[in-house]
């Protein structure tokens, strides 16, 4: 065996060609002793991609094993997440681990999980809800532009996943966005989990359509290893667009009783079965040993160096005097914009609404580092997860409600440790007329439920840009909730702020109960204390404008202080709102919580006359706090 690699000199084609096949088959090999030894897993996945993967490894990427952070490596994202085995090998036949650690594949010590994760190093984004990827790669391709990096992503996709809505919403955006250095290729194997795929071999049919979008589209036969280093070489070769190879491949490629079969999705091969199929699949010596060249250019910190997380700046104080109104989403927009000076790895994505967000204010002042994304919130936030895996801090603005398209995306974000934050504005019944299709009801239950998640809800113009600021410097996923109505400043411009705080804005040495609000709630519970104040009744008033994390102690002291019984009142459905954030904190320390919350379907209206039917406003605060305390 000659010792050559591909990286050192220039080997025939047909010793390349010769040597990928065989790579590829050992790729087989290892997805099928480690599924095998996890007793799970989807090795006929694996099989039918396993000669796209060995033709991008070791004939097309660049990249420094060592040092899987440098910024000038190509990026490789496996959308279809569940191929996860054949990814691990690519990685063990590349250097980066050693072959014996596949078969640790899914136990419980190992990195090596079920579907790809950022506990592998070389992996930067958790994948496996399928139709993600692409958006994805596009977020790297776009961070990899911004920075002038000569590098390129390689986003492999499955056939099934292609009938995900933000797959499309990816391709059709993409060609806007210019990135020739996006290479996406779908493993055509034809058959689904349960059934095979609409398109089943169509491929002119998945051509068509990427090609109605503007993409350079290459249709291959997935196992001519000839085919597919052609294929790359005119994808790289290609400008102004991004390229798709399609390759028609066999499920269960290699193994006679796996191929193109139905029913045997996501089993792993055990006893006779196992050995019969690795004795069907060579197990022939690559003439030249995997390698993968190293990325182009040097390691020199730029922009988005993914190792410089955070900042050292400071936001000036805002410039608010007591008592002007001004739209909490406003100030997210102007806070966005005065820190995208102060921090220039910031990106705002927008979802057609930058005049309604206020977003608008950043594109202004920083158009290369904004993206109108249009309306299309799972691809925004795809997107966003990408941009952050290389070193830009994304701000993804939308109204709260329709982000909740985009959870799963959200959800992913978490499973990948990322650092994102998203604003949803229009939140609540307070919005008035547009009706309860626009109104944000349910997202503070959507992102409290994200393990690690932070969720910031200011009531004025000064609390929302010292929670721009928070989110902004805050590791792992922020929420910012904006409304839509004005409201007054209650605070001065050099008030602090600070993860897991609140506030007490109103209290008194005979305070019988306390009132805790949140946005516009908060100023509903101000107008409140002080008609109950001319009946005698003093009540303790807490602005928690950050509702996750909780200060559970701090919070537990000023409400026995004031008596020990609690109200809370939100702008938001019941369930998974502030009412049931409190009460499970302070439920089982003794302290009862009641609550006022939306706990009807809404409709159009003035958004006063809402709050009031939906009995969140002052009226129903000073009836509530008269019943506990009478």
């Amino acid at each position: 065996m000659t010792t050559e690699t591909f990286s050192t000199g220039e080997p025939s084609l047909e010793s390349r060609v010769q040597s990928l096949g065989a790579i590829a088959n050992r790729l087989r090999r290892h997805s099928i002793r480690s599924t095998s030894a996890a007793g799970s897993g989807h090795p006929t996945s694996c099989l039918s991609a396993a000669d796209l993967v060995a033709a991008v490894f070791f004939g097309a990427m660049r990249y420094d094993v060592r040092d899987p952070d440098h910024p000038g490596n190509d990026r490789f994202v496996l959308s279809k997440g569940h191929a996860a085995p054949l990814l691990y090998a690519a990685w063990a036949e590349a250097g980066a681990i050693p072959k014996d650690f596949l078969e640790s594949l899914r136990t419980i010590d190992s990195e090596l999980e079920g579907h790809p994760t950022p506990r592998f190093p070389w992996v930067e984004v958790g994948t496996g809800s399928l139709g993600q990827g692409l958006s994805v790669g596009l977020g790297m391709a776009r961070a990899m532009k911004l920075d002038d990096r000569d590098a390129r992503v390689f986003v492999l996709l499955g056939d099934g996943e292609m009938m995900e809505g933000s797959v499309w919403e990816a391709a059709e955006l993409a060609p806007r966005l210019g990135v020739d250095n996006l290479l996406a290729m779908v493993d055509v194997n034809r058959l689904g989990q349960s059934d095979p795929t609409m398109l089943e071999w169509d491929l002119r049919a998945y051509a068509n359509r990427f090609q109605a979008f503007g993409w350079n589209a290459i249709i291959v036969e997935g196992h001519d290893i000839a085919e597919i280093l052609t294929a790359l070489r005119m994808a790289d070769e290609t400008e102004d667009r991004p390229s798709v190879i399609l390759a028609r491949t066999v499920k269960g490629k290699g193994v006679s009783f796996l191929e193109d079969a139905e029913g045997r999705h996501g089993k792993a091969l055990e006893g006779e079965e196992k050995e019969q199929a690795l004795a069907e699949i060579p197990d022939v010596e690559p003439e030249l040993e995997p390698s993968i060249p190293p990325p182009i250019g040097d390691r020199e910190s730029r922009v988005g160096d993914r190792a410089s997380v955070h900042g050292d700046w400071q936001l000036p104080d805002p410039e608010y005097a007591l008592g002007d109104e001004v739209a909490t989403r406003t100030a997210f927009g102007t806070a966005l914009a005065r820190i995208g000076e102060l921090d220039p790895r910031i990106v705002v994505l927008d979802g057609d609404v930058k005049n309604s967000t206020r977003a608008r204010k950043f594109l202004e002042r920083y158009p290369d580092r904004f993206i109108e994304g249009y309306i299309a919130e799972q691809n925004l936030v795809g997107m966003a997860l990408g941009l952050q895996a290389l070193g830009r801090i994304p701000v993804v603005a939308t109204f709260a409600c329709f982000l909740t398209r985009a959870f799963d995306q959200i959800r992913m974000a978490g499973i990948s440790r990322a650092k994102l934050d998203l604003c949803g504005s229009h939140a609540g019944v307070s919005i008035g007329e547009d009706g309860p299709s626009q109104m944000g009801l349910e997202d503070i239950a959507m992102m409290r439920a994200i393990p690690g998640s932070t969720v910031f809800y200011p009531c004025d113009a000064v609390s929302a840009e010292r929670t721009v600021e928070l989110a902004i410097q805050n590791q792992g996923i922020s929420y910012i909730r904006t409304t839509r109505p004005e409201t007054p400043t209650i605070y001065a411009p050099d008030e602090t702020f600070e993860v897991g705080g609140f506030k007490v804005v109103g209290s008194g040495e005979n305070d019988r109960l306390t009132v805790i609000g949140a946005g516009v709630t908060l100023h509903e519970a101000l107008d409140a204390r002080a008609q109950l104040a001319q009946d005698g009744l003093d009540v303790r008033v807490i602005d928690l404008y950050c509702v996750k994390p909780l200060a559970v102690d701090a919070l537990e002291a000023e409400i026995r202080e004031a008596g020990g019984k609690l109200l809370t009142v939100e702008d938001h459905y019941r369930a998974g709102g502030i009412g049931e954030a409190l009460a499970g904190a302070l439920s089982p320390r003794g302290i009862p919580v009641h609550s006022l919350a939306v706990d009807e379907l809404p409709r159009s209206g003035d958004g006063h006359e809402l709050m009031s039917l939906m009995r969140i406003d002052a009226a129903a605060i000073v009836e509530t706090a008269r019943e506990l305390t009478g």
